[in-house]
């Protein structure tokens, strides 16, 4: 158990962030206990959909972004990243904002200052890779085990009613409740955290047999269980503490601020307030660790495309601290409070394009073979599936019908505008849908791994190798592994030096200094020693002050099967006083390239 142990408790912060704090305090504040039902299903929901993510991942070796890519056309993923893409951006913006507050709560810090400061924890994020998989699993248990303490002792001193608690079990909903218990179903319910797990469970050992994969399967479920059950403890905690203190004292919250002010009075402590912004705090730095690390697995899974993870961190944060100043600085800590609320209504309109495709891919025996969901799973997935899009379908037409009727004399571009964009989304959603009862597409991308064993290892045939020079103990290494490949192969090879001193630069090809003479010289003498081993050469010198841009245009002359480079190793500041060739090179040619360094 404790070898599969980790990927869901790094899942299970998602279940327990800053924006879960603002749907739960709503709920409970506002309605007290006659949520609570909502968090229950929500967390039945979670256990069966992170479940079946585990699955997929341990099974097929794709996370759900990778499933995804195999089997839909480029502009269906396209639009199911950016969907995705928004929602994580959605999700970060609640934890800037949690994490803001905290600093805020506990040190007196402006909340616009705050804001600011946690653009400092993509440091963190980054630290925190690269100490490996297990120490961030650590690291992220600590953090829950800090929050789950203070809501255990803030429970104890609010004494809820039981008898209420009990009552809340009851579903019950009407129109007004209807906004938040759809944003705590999306702050519940993560969809990013369905692609994350799928990918998480790979980080094991889990072996090939059909046994292995279901003992991996086993142990991942009891995995999901434990770590799920408890983020339902501590959203629980927090819906209790707000129906046991502020929906009992008719005090209307509306703003994280001013519960941790209301609680000290109400709870005749001080300790309660502080450890209410502790474990918003911590709420927060878990939560920016697994949403970072959503990010980069969607974007390669769907796009196939690979950035640095600090410059990956620092988009993703940018979007989400730019609406979050502007709110702070139009409507204060009330705005901040309406839109974490907000992010989490997002999250779940975009919740159906995660998880019917995940319903799809664990459905399909062809796919999954005997770990395909039984009927009874696939029963409880296409349910929970419907309750999520009814939920959302009803949300949105209150909304629309909201916003129209307070716009006056531009409700008709109000609605127009929104059954546009709504009408887009129900569309993919119906397409996604109905994708297996469909023909497969021709044309849909794959991941690059269905290649038969003989076209893998196909060897390529080598007519025409050019070998940059720079007159440098490299040309030697670089010519040798060039000369070899020509004679085996039978090709020809061209070479290339660039003169780069000031004559050169100003006058191109009229300069003739020693040095040009050198140059032609040091290439007649080279051409000589090739021709003498039957080598076909050519040679060319150009001029100018930027030795790549005039390799890449005699290649383009040329067209080359090969280029070889030497390469001096040095970087950074070097490669800024010296310049740098081999990286500006391999990314405008379409050619291989081998890169000699002397030993």
């Amino acid at each position: 158990m404790m070898a599969f142990a980790g990927p869901a408790y790094l899942v299970s912060v998602g279940y327990m962030d800053p924006g879960n704090w603002a749907t739960d305090l709503d709920g409970g504040a506002h309605f007290g206990y006659q949520l609570l039902w909502v968090l229950v299903m929500s967390n039945a929901m979670a256990v069966l959909l992170q479940t079946l993510s585990a699955r997929l991942g341990i099974v097929t070796g794709r996370d759900l972004a990778q499933a995804c890519r195999e089997t839909y056309p480029y502009n269906v993923n396209l639009a199911l990243w950016l969907l995705c893409e928004v929602a994580i951006v959605a999700c970060d913006l609640a934890e800037v904002l949690g994490a803001a507050i905290a600093l805020n709560l506990l040190f007196h810090i402006p909340l616009l200052f705050a804001v600011a400061i946690t653009a400092l924890d993509t440091l963190l994020v980054l630290g925190m890779q690269k100490l490996g998989i297990r120490y961030l699993e650590a690291f992220i248990l600590a953090l829950i085990a800090i929050i789950a303490v203070c809501f255990a002792a803030e429970i104890f001193m609010a004494k809820p009613d039981i008898g209420g608690v009990i009552a809340g079990l009851v579903p019950r909903i009407d129109g007004r409740s209807l906004y938040t218990a759809v944003a705590m179903l999306g702050a519940t319910v993560m969809p990013h955290n369905l692609y994350l797990h799928s990918a998480l469970v790979q980080t094991r050992q889990i072996g090939r047999s059909i046994e292995e994969k279901r003992s991996a399967c086993r142990w991942n479920m009891l995995d999901c269980v434990i770590a799920l059950n408890g983020a339902l403890f501590i959203n629980g905690s927090i819906l209790i503490l707000a129906a046991a203190t502020f929906y009992r004292a008719h005090q209307n919250v509306t703003e994280i601020q001013q519960a941790y002010v209301l609680l000290a009075p109400l709870l005749g402590t001080v300790m309660a307030a502080k450890l209410f912004g502790i474990a918003l705090f911590c709420s927060g730095q878990s939560s920016t660790l697994t949403g970072t690390m959503a990010g980069q697995i969607v974007m390669e899974g769907f796009l196939n495309i690979r950035i640095q993870p600090w410059l990956r961190r620092l988009l993703t944060r940018s979007l989400a601290i730019v609406p979050a100043l502007i709110v702070i600085w139009l409507m204060g800590n009330r705005g901040t409070f309406r839109l974490l609320v907000l992010s989490q209504v997002v999250l779940n309109l975009q919740l159906p394009f995660a998880i019917i495709p995940l319903l799809h891919f664990t459905n399909d025996p062809q796919r999954m073979g005997p770990f395909a969901s039984a009927w009874k799973l696939r029963l409880a997935g296409w349910v929970t599936a419907a309750i999520v899009v009814g939920l959302n379908v009803w949300l949105a037409l209150q909304t629309m019908r909201e916003w129209a009727n307070s716009s006056g004399m531009y409700a008709p571009l109000v609605w127009a505008f929104s059954l546009l964009v709504c009408g887009g989304m129900f569309g993919l959603l119906t397409w996604v849908t109905l994708q297996p009862y469909r023909r497969p597409s021709a044309g849909s991308p794959r991941l690059g791994l269905e290649a038969t064993s003989a076209e893998l290892i196909a060897a390529p045939r080598y007519r025409r190798i050019l070998v940059p020079l720079d007159h440098s103990t490299l040309d030697r290494l670089a010519l040798g592994h060039a000369a070899g490949l020509a004679a085996q192969h039978g090709a020809g090879l061209y070479l290339l030096h660039v003169e780069e001193g000031v004559t050169s630069q100003i006058y191109g090809s009229e300069s003739s200094t020693a040095e040009v003479e050198a140059g032609r010289a040091y290439l007649d003498k080279i051409v000589e020693s090739l021709s003498n081993m039957d080598i076909q050469v050519e040679t060319a010198i150009r001029h100018g002050s930027r030795p790549r841009r005039e390799i890449v245009r005699y290649a383009k002359e040329i067209r080359p099967d090969l280029l070889v480079m030497g390469a001096h190793g040095h970087g950074g500041l070097k490669d800024l006083i010296f310049g740098n060739t081999i990286n500006p090179v391999r990314h405008e040619l379409n050619i291989p390239i081998l890169v000699v360094r002397t030993p």
